[in-house]
C-alpha cells in the first residue's frame, strides 16, 4: 500500500491539502456527481420496476440513463482527486475498499443491461423483460449500498 504515498505528494494533492477552497469545491462536485448519478439512477430503476408509468420508458431511460453516465464520471473524476490527499489511508479503510467494489459492480451491471437484448427491445417500445426488472432491482440494491458505504468511510 506504501507504493501510494507519492500521490500525497502530487501538486493536485498538495492543492487539495492546502487550499480548503479547493477541497470544499472538489468535494462538493463530488457529490453532486453522487446526486446525478444515484438521482438518475433511482428514478430510471423504478420506471423499469413499473413506477410512473405515465413517462414513457424509452425517452426517460435515454435521458436518465445519460444523466446517470454524466454524473459517474463526475463522481469518478473527483472522487479520484479526494482519493490523492489520503491514499493509504483510503485503501486501508474497510468501507472505501467496500464502495469501490460496489460502484464496480454497479457499472458492470450497467454495461450487462445497457448490451443486453432486454435493453435494446425496451427502447423499442417492448416492456422491460423478466431480466431488465431484476437486473433494476439489483441495481438499486448495489448504489444505495455504494452510498451508505461512502458515508461509513468517515467512521472508519
Amino acid at each position: 500500500m506504501e507504493f501510494l504515498a507519492p500521490l500525497a505528494e502530487t501538486p493536485l494533492a498538495r492543492a487539495l491539502i492546502s487550499s480548503s477552497t479547493i477541497y470544499l469545491l472538489v468535494n462538493a462536485a463530488h457529490i453532486l456527481g453522487i446526486g446525478m448519478l444515484f438521482g438518475a439512477i433511482l428514478a430510471l430503476d423504478l420506471r423499469l420496476l413499473g413506477l410512473a408509468r405515465a413517462m414513457p420508458l424509452p425517452a426517460t431511460a435515454l435521458y436518465l440513463s445519460r444523466m446517470a453516465g454524466a454524473g459517474v464520471v463526475l463522481a469518478i473524476v473527483t472522487g479520484l482527486c479526494l482519493f490523492t490527499v489520503k491514499p493509504v489511508e483510503y485503501v486501508r479503510n474497510p468501507a472505501f475498499l467496500f464502495k469501490v467494489g460496489l460502484i464496480a459492480l454497479g457499472l458492470v451491471n450497467v454495461a450487462v443491461v445497457h448490451f443486453g437484448a432486454g435493453w435494446k427491445a425496451m427502447l423499442a417500445g417492448e416492456k422491460p423483460s423478466a431480466a431488465l426488472r431484476i437486473s433494476a432491482a439489483f441495481s438499486t440494491l448495489i448504489w444505495i449500498a455504494a452510498v451508505i458505504a461512502g458515508r461509513w468511510i468517515g467512521f472508519l
